[in-house]
This record gives C-alpha cells, sequence and structure tokens, in this order.
C-alpha cells in the first residue's frame, strides 16, 4: 500500500517519497491553518509548487468529489431510505460545509500525485 498513490493521498504525505508530510497541520478543522502547506517535502525537498497557479486544477477535483459524494448521499437518503428529496438536499448542504476543509485537502494531494510519481529511492530508511 505505501507504494500507491492512494497511501499519499489518505495520509497527507508527500507524492515522491510518501514520508514527508504535505500539510503543515495534520487536523483539516484547523481553520486558520488547514490550508497550509509545506513549499517543499521536509525529507525528498520535492517542490510542492512546481509552478504559478498549478492547483487551479485541483478546483475541479475537488468538484468532482462534491459531485461523488451528493451522489452517494441521494442513494442513501432517496433510495435506499427513501427520506425525500428536502432531507437530501439540507443533509447535503450541512455535510458539504463540515467536509470542505477535508475536501480541500484531499483535491489538492490528488492533483499533485496525477503529475509526481512515487520514487523509492528518494524515500529515507527509518532505523
Amino acid at each position: 500500500m505505501k507504494d500507491s498513490k492512494l497511501y499519499s493521498i489518505l495520509y497527507n504525505k508527500c507524492p515522491r517519497c510518501h514520508q514527508g508530510h504535505f500539510f503543515i497541520y495534520k487536523n483539516p478543522l484547523h481553520l486558520k491553518n488547514f490550508d497550509k502547506q509545506y513549499n517543499e517535502c521536509p525529507v525528498c525537498r520535492q517542490s510542492f509548487n512546481p509552478e504559478t497557479g498549478f492547483y487551479y486544477g485541483a478546483m475541479y477535483v475537488s468538484y468532482g468529489l462534491d459531485v461523488a459524494w451528493g451522489l452517494i448521499l441521494f442513494g442513501l437518503t432517496n433510495v435506499l431510505f427513501d427520506f425525500g428529496s428536502m432531507f437530501f438536499l439540507i443533509s447535503y448542504i450541512i455535510s458539504l460545509l463540515l467536509l470542505w476543509t477535508t475536501i480541500y485537502r484531499k483535491a489538492r494531494l490528488i492533483w499533485i500525485n496525477l503529475f509526481i510519481k512515487y520514487d523509492k529511492t528518494k524515500a529515507i530508511e527509518k532505523a
């Protein structure tokens, strides 16, 4: 699992070495600093800002995650439990308000993992 991109995305790790942290603060609910990320990996020195405007593409990933969550929630509230459309709409809005910091982080990690490959030679062996 550690050799996969999924590891980097799920555990907020550097896409190249999978050891350094991507975000400075681990807690996405730390609202004042949830978006603070390192300029480069503290372990392998991979730049996390390859070019100006690099993360504009993460907005499309974020939109996709929002839509996927909406489809899952719709399936749960209307198809599986038959709660109705208004319940779905209210629960969707509330859940997006609660999850927006996590979605923001995951979208950035997915986006950078599309362009940077894992390199096990950059990983430092821990004794």
